[in-house]
């Protein structure tokens, strides 16, 4: 049975950071608020935490799992960002963007995409989020909260509650999310790719649009 806190976005508790914290050190897979929906999250170097969270997603290791970091310092540690690459991540950072990057060593090969070596890495505009990164130290390893079959993610905490108390360790409630998941941009190519339409602004990216699902 999942533990239940309720964090206040405007105050997070330090308290119950802590004990999330210890929680995620000890192998737990947790659902926390970001600004674009509920996410499911682990730590980057717990193998067995993330293939929980690719089984309550369906998913294979072909999906990109996302790398949620607290700044661009973090972030830089985990992606190989070139100039013009860090400015588009300086002027959309934190937001509602997954960028598509290419992965360092310090990223285990079997959370990188099989075949091109990347990884998605976001900063979300949460309160919440970015006090557990903190408190943490480190980045998460997540998924957006879409059970297998369904057209969208999960966004009502009483739902989340009771379709996931028995298969998450912990439910983070942390004030109003969103309802929509973030746009994902690949930054690999020479020009930036949209790979899937979500809360964020495209416009000024000047992206081709691959993917409109």
């Amino acid at each position: 049975m999942a533990q239940f806190f309720v964090i206040y976005p405007d105050n997070p508790q330090a308290r119950l950071l802590k004990q999330a914290a210890a929680l995620l050190r000890e192998g737990a897979v947790i659902v926390y608020p970001t600004d674009s929906g509920y996410a499911l999250g682990c730590r980057l170097s717990d193998k067995d935490a993330v293939a929980r969270i690719r089984q309550i997603r369906g998913v294979d290791d072909k999906h990109h799992m996302t790398l949620v970091c607290h700044d661009l310092s973090e972030l830089a540690h985990y992606a190989r960002v070139d100039n013009a690459q860090f400015r588009l991540l300086k002027n959309n950072t934190p937001g509602s963007y997954t960028f598509i990057l290419e992965a360092t060593k310090e990223v285990p090969r079997r959370l990188q995409h099989p075949k091109r070596s990347t990884i998605g890495l976001r900063i979300p505009d949460h309160p919440v989020a970015l006090a557990l990164l903190a408190e943490m130290g480190e980045p998460l390893i997540s998924s957006t909260l879409i059970l297998p079959d369904a057209a969208h993610p999960l966004t009502d905490i009483e739902e989340i509650r009771e379709q996931l108390e028995s298969k998450v360790d912990l439910i983070i409630e942390g004030g109003t999310v969103g309802i929509e998941p973030t746009t994902v941009i690949d930054l690999t190519d020479a020009a930036p790719v949209l790979l899937r339409r979500g809360k964020g602004e495209v416009t000024h990216f000047g992206i081709a649009d691959v993917d409109e699902n």
